[in-house]
């Protein structure tokens, strides 16, 4: 694919900066756990992507709880924080990718997690000042799959949504970004997700998605990503 012409990239934060989801799943299967269930890989598809609010509706639809969704998404959202804090670590080739990209582009992350638990990811791996802009869900008024965050990101960067590409790992991360206007690039986190993207790539190190945003291909190399069940 030829290379685009953008002015800035906009990054999901949860499975496509940072490998976050090991974070999530341990949290996730703690709330299960408690209420005698056992998390599985269906779960976990239906949970990513999520905002709290929607994944409260999840939750409660997952656990048989009618009326829980704040609870139970409060409980999970605690546990998460704790685990990211504690555990996260960069996806593979990101922390290198963004050291490239640094001066030549404007960046921005805009998550659908809640900012403390996007900048206590950021903050473990180096990667909080790294950005021109980073949004939280608490920083606009719908999450994804509305656009509100990258319209957002993209009027923080000063720059038009349609001169403008997104990274995501998520169906309501593509969903958004689509809708903002936005190329989307989808990496997916998540075995058994389809990502409706304008192109999909199998590491934030791929060389089509490299060669896309105007970048050579990686110097490292790697055997493969893992991507873990859960």
């Amino acid at each position: 694919m030829n290379r685009l012409r953008t002015r800035g990239i906009v990054f999901d934060n949860d499975g496509l900066l940072l490998d976050t989801e090991p974070c999530w799943t341990r949290a996730q299967s703690e709330v299960f756990r408690r209420r005698g269930s056992v998390f599985d890989l269906r779960a976990k598809q239906a949970l990513v992507g999520t905002a709290p609010e929607t994944a409260a509706a999840v939750l409660e639809r997952l656990l048989a709880a009618p009326g829980h969704g704040a609870e139970l998404s409060a409980e999970l959202y605690a546990l998460a924080l704790d685990e990211i804090a504690a555990a996260a670590t960069p996806r593979l080739g990101a922390v290198e990718l963004i050291a490239e990209l640094q001066g030549r582009l404007p960046l921005a992350v805009a998550s659908n997690a809640p900012r403390h638990h996007l900048l206590a990811g950021l903050r473990r791996v180096g990667l909080e000042d790294a950005f021109d802009a980073i949004l939280g869900v608490d920083d606009v008024a719908e999450p994804k799959p509305a656009p509100d965050l990258y319209l957002s990101a993209c009027a923080a960067l000063r720059i038009p949504s349609r001169d403008a590409i997104a990274f995501e790992d998520s169906p309501p991360g593509v969903a958004a970004a689509r809708a903002a206007g936005l190329f989307v690039i989808g990496i997916p986190s998540v075995p058994g997700i389809t990502l409706d993207a304008d192109l999909v790539g199998t590491s934030l190190e791929d060389p089509v998605v490299r060669a896309t945003i105007g970048l050579l291909p990686a110097s490292s190399t790697h055997p493969h990503e893992r991507m873990d069940l859960l």
